[in-house]
């Protein structure tokens, strides 16, 4: 048995864990988007901790389930987008534009229910300067939801072009906006 069978970590032999999928540029972006969410949540917890009781009372006034359909929307999506390079991989451009499609189709069902909650909140006469809390709550699911839209302009532009490693780095894009989103949803919408 040579030593590279014994190492399967082997730099010879290393599989998909040798080359990240997609673009390095695009794991680049994705890198500094996790860390600019990490910090915007890391100081929504900083600042909870100066007024825990009123974060506790602005935070049920947001609609859990809307957030809890959104993770479930957005996780879905999630799969779609993978099951788009799945079959890209195997060469079924058809199905793998299909997938994308559903993908972005479920982005849009995100920004949906996300518009609702937001005009709920305009209705309540609540905005951006109405606490700490909902600055927060504004600014993180805002600039999340910019970041829904660039993915679903993304996953359309890379239906039609499709080469493997486009699609990769599109699918790794919105796999970023899924886990943002499943981060900021327990953070803001149920932590107590």
């Amino acid at each position: 048995m040579s030593d590279s069978d014994e190492r399967p970590w082997r730099q010879d032999n290393l599989g998909v864990f040798g080359e990240l999928p997609g673009d390095l540029m695009m794991w680049v972006l994705i890198a500094s988007e996790l860390l600019v969410f990490g910090a915007a949540l890391i100081a929504f917890l900083a600042v909870r901790a100066t007024d825990p009781a009123g974060f506790s009372a602005d935070q049920a006034m947001l609609d859990r389930t809307a957030g809890a359909l959104n993770t479930a929307v957005l996780v879905t999506s999630g799969l779609c987008a993978g099951l788009a390079v799945v079959h890209r991989e195997r060469e079924e451009r058809s199905m793998a534009r299909r997938w994308l499609f559903a993908a972005g189709f479920l982005g849009i069902v995100f920004l949906v229910v996300k518009s609702f909650e937001y005009a709920q909140k305009a209705e309540l006469g609540i905005g951006v300067e109405t606490s700490a809390f909902f600055t927060f709550y504004y600014l993180t699911t805002g600039f999340h939801a910019l970041h829904v839209v660039a993915g679903i302009v993304i996953l359309g532009v890379v239906a039609w072009a499709d080469s493997v490693r486009n699609m990769e780095a599109a699918v790794a894009f919105w796999h970023m906006v899924d886990l943002i989103w499943v981060l900021l949803f327990p953070i803001i919408y149920l932590l107590r």
